[in-house]
C-alpha cells in the first residue's frame, strides 16, 4: 500500500485526504493488494471552467467551476453541483469519491461526480444565477449526458436551477434530454417523492438502527443540527411516528425545548423569519453546547467536520444519522466508536438523495411515470437492505459503521473492476 496515505488523520486533515483514507482503510480491511487502492484514489477525470456572466450592473464576471468524475466502473458518473463561495476542487474531488461509495453501497449502476462553482447565490439575482447556471451546462456539456455524467442539485442549488441546465444541454445536444439531469421540476421530468427522498432515506435508517439497538422511537428524542431540507424532513418524519424534536439548529442559531417542538410550526416560523432562533418556548443554546444535548437521535444535516474528536467526547446520543456530508472527522469516529455510539455514516444515511435519482433517470429512460407510493416503497427497500449489509459487517467484523459502510462498496467495485477486466 501506499507509504504516502496516513490512515489515521487528525482533526484538521482536508476532504479529500479523509476520503483517500477512508479508502485505504477499506483496502487493508479486506486484505486488498496495493492495486485498487491506485485504481480509485484519485478521479478519472476533473474538469476546471470559467464561467463568465454579465451581472445585472453590466459588469461581465467571471466564476470558476468545477466538475470531478471518480470512476465509472460501475456506470456513468452521479453527483450534485453546490454554489458557494467556499468551494474548493479538493472538496469537490472528495465529494466525488463518496458519491462512488455511497452508489455502490446502494447498488446504484452509477459512479461518484461531484460538481461545484465558487459564488455567493444569496448576492446573486434570478437572471444572473440563470445565466450562471446555463454557462456552467454549456462549458461542460462536452464531458455530461444521460449516459456520461448526471448531475443533480446540492448546496445552493434547486429544482429552478436543474430546469434551466437541462434546458440548456438540450439546446447544445439539439433535442430535449431528461435524462441528463434529476432533482429537475416535475413538469419537464423530475420524480414525485425527490424533494423529501435524502430525508426520508435518513428516516429509514434510524428506524432500521432503533431496532437493531431497542429504542423504543415512541419515546425517543432528537437534536437535529441544520434546518434545511434535510433536517427539517428528517424532523417531521421522526415527530411523525413519536420522536420528541428537542433541538433544532441553522446559521444563525438554534431552538432547544426538552419538552419537544412541532416540526411543522417550526418550518412555517423559520419561511417567517428567516431562523429558527426565537421559536416560541425554546432557549438559543450556545454553538458548543448544542451536539452535546441529551437526546436518543443525533442528526447532523447542516456542515462537514462538526463532530471532532473533542465534539465527541461530549456527545450523549445513542444513534448518530449522518444526513449531511463527512460531519464527522476521523477523530471523531474513533471516539464514538469507543465510546459505543452507534453511527449511522453519511454514505448510508443521506443516500435516499442519489437513490431516487436513480429513480427518476430510469423514469425519464423508459418514459414512464411511478407514483410517490411506489418511489417511497422502492426508497425503503434499497435504504433496508444496504444497512442491513452494513450492520451484517459492523457485527461480524467489529468494525466501524463506517469502515464497514466502505467495505461494503468497495466489495462491489473491486468485484466490478475484475468482472471488467480492469487491473487491480
Amino acid at each position: 500500500m501506499s507509504a504516502v496515505v496516513d490512515a489515521h488523520l487528525d482533526d484538521s486533515a482536508s476532504a479529500f485526504k479523509i476520503a483517500q483514507a477512508e479508502l485505504y482503510n477499506a483496502c487493508e480491511a479486506l486484505g486488498l493488494g496495493p492495486g485498487v487502492y491506485e485504481r480509485f484514489k484519485e478521479p478519472q477525470r476533473v474538469i476546471v471552467v470559467s464561467i463568465p456572466v454579465e451581472m445585472d450592473s453590466g459588469e461581465v464576471r467571471s466564476f470558476i467551476g468545477y466538475r470531478s468524475q471518480h470512476t465509472d466502473v460501475l456506470g456513468p458518473a452521479k453527483g450534485g453541483i453546490r454554489y458557494h463561495p467556499s468551494v474548493t476542487l479538493d472538496e469537490v474531488k472528495a465529494l466525488s469519491m463518496w458519491m462512488t461509495f455511497k452508489c455502490a453501497l446502494l447498488s446504484l449502476p452509477y459512479g461518484g461526480g461531484k460538481g461545484g462553482v465558487v459564488c455567493n447565490p444569496k448576492e446573486m439575482s434570478r437572471r444572473e444565477l440563470e445565466q450562471l447556471s446555463r454557462g456552467y451546462i454549456r462549458a461542460i456539456a462536452d464531458n455530461i449526458g444521460p449516459e456520461k455524467d448526471i448531475p443533480a442539485p446540492d448546496v445552493y442549488t434547486n429544482a429552478q436551477v436543474m430546469g434551466w441546465m437541462v434546458d440548456e444541454y438540450s439546446k447544445v445536444v439539439g433535442k430535449f434530454s431528461p435524462g441528463v439531469i434529476t432533482g429537475k421540476p416535475l413538469v419537464i421530468g423530475g420524480s414525485l417523492g425527490r424533494n423529501e427522498a435524502t430525508a426520508r432515506g435518513c428516516f429509514f435508517t434510524i428506524q432500521e438502527a432503533a431496532r437493531k439497538l431497542s429504542i423504543d422511537l415512541g419515546s425517543a428524542t432528537a437534536v437535529i443540527q441544520g434546518f434545511g431540507n434535510a433536517g427539517s424532513f428528517v424532523a417531521k418524519f421522526l415527530s411523525e411516528i413519536g420522536v420528541r424534536i428537542i433541538g433544532v439548529s441553522d446559521s444563525k442559531g438554534s431552538a432547544y425545548n426538552p419538552k419537544g417542538m412541532d416540526p411543522n410550526a417550526l418550518i412555517k416560523f423559520k419561511a417567517e423569519t428567516g431562523t429558527v432562533v426565537g421559536f416560541p418556548g425554546s432557549e438559543n443554546v450556545p454553538e458548543e453546547d448544542f451536539l452535546a444535548l441529551p437526546c436518543d437521535i443525533l442528526v447532523p444535516a447542516a456542515l462537514e467536520n462538526v463532530i471532532t474528536a473533542k465534539v465527541a467526547e461530549r456527545i450523549q446520543a445513542k444513534v448518530i444519522a449522518e444526513a449531511a456530508n463527512g460531519p464527522t472527522t476521523p477523530g471523531g469516529d474513533e471516539v464514538l466508536f469507543e465510546r459505543g455510539i452507534f453511527v449511522i455514516p453519511d454514505i448510508l444515511a443521506n443516500a435516499g438523495g442519489v437513490t431516487v435519482s436513480y429513480f427518476e433517470w430510469v423514469q425519464n429512460l423508459t418514459r414512464l411515470a411511478w407514483t410517490e407510493d411506489e418511489v417511497n416503497s422502492r426508497l425503503k427497500m434499497s435504504m433496508v437492505d444496504a444497512f442491513e449489509k452494513v450492520y451484517a459487517v459492523y457485527t461480524s467484523k467489529k468494525r466501524t459503521p463506517r469502515l464497514a459502510a466502505y467495505m461494503v462498496a468497495l466489495q462491489r467495485l473491486v468485484d466490478a473492476a475484475r468482472a471488467r477486466g480492469w487491473a487491480v
